[in-house]
C-alpha cells in the first residue's frame, strides 16, 4: 500500500523561493531579500492573511479573497493587487498595469525602497475591499424563482 506524502504548505514554497532567489549568482540576490521584505510587511498588515501558491509558482497572499500576489521576475519584484483599480493610492505606489479596469501593481526594482506605512495601509484597504465585498453578499436575500404554476 502507497504511503501519502503531505503536500508542500504553501508558507514552505513561498521560503523555499525566498530562500532561492537569496542565493542566485550574479547579483540576483536582492530579489529573494525583497520577497521576504514584501511578504513581512503584508503580515505586519493583517497578521490573519493567508499564503497560497498559485499558478505553477506565484506567492498570493489572500483575505476574503485574493489580496495581492509576489511575482518575481528578472529586473523587478511585481506586487499585483487584484482589485487594485478599485483601492486609493494616496502614496502613489501603484506604478505599473496602471490602465487596467481591475488590477493595479507596484513594481520594485534592485535599490528601491518602500514605503512600509503606505504598503500597509494599502494592504489593509485592500483586505477591507475584500470584507466588505463578503458581508454585502451575506445580507443579500436570495431571488425567488418564479412559479410555473398559472393562477387559474
Amino acid at each position: 500500500m502507497k504511503k501519502l506524502v503531505p503536500a508542500k504548505s504553501a508558507s514552505a514554497c513561498i521560503d523555499e523561493k525566498i530562500k532561492e532567489l537569496s542565493c542566485e549568482p550574479g547579483g540576483g540576490s536582492w530579489r529573494g531579500k525583497m520577497l521576504a521584505k514584501v511578504r513581512e510587511i503584508i503580515h505586519q498588515a493583517d497578521p490573519e492573511i493567508v499564503e497560497e501558491w498559485k499558478w505553477m509558482g506565484t506567492p498570493v497572499w489572500s483575505h476574503g479573497g485574493i489580496v495581492c500576489t509576489g511575482e518575481t521576475y528578472k529586473k523587478v519584484v511585481k506586487m499585483t493587487f487584484a482589485k487594485g483599480a478599485a483601492l486609493k493610492d494616496p502614496s502613489g505606489l501603484f506604478n505599473s498595469s496602471l490602465e487596467g479596469n481591475v488590477r493595479r501593481a507596484i513594481d520594485i526594482h534592485e535599490g528601491d525602497k518602500v514605503d512600509k506605512a503606505a504598503l500597509k495601509e494599502l494592504i489593509r484597504a485592500a483586505v477591507a475591499l475584500n470584507l466588505q465585498g463578503h458581508s454585502v453578499k451575506g445580507n443579500k436575500p436570495k431571488p425567488r424563482r418564479a412559479s410555473s404554476k398559472r393562477a387559474g
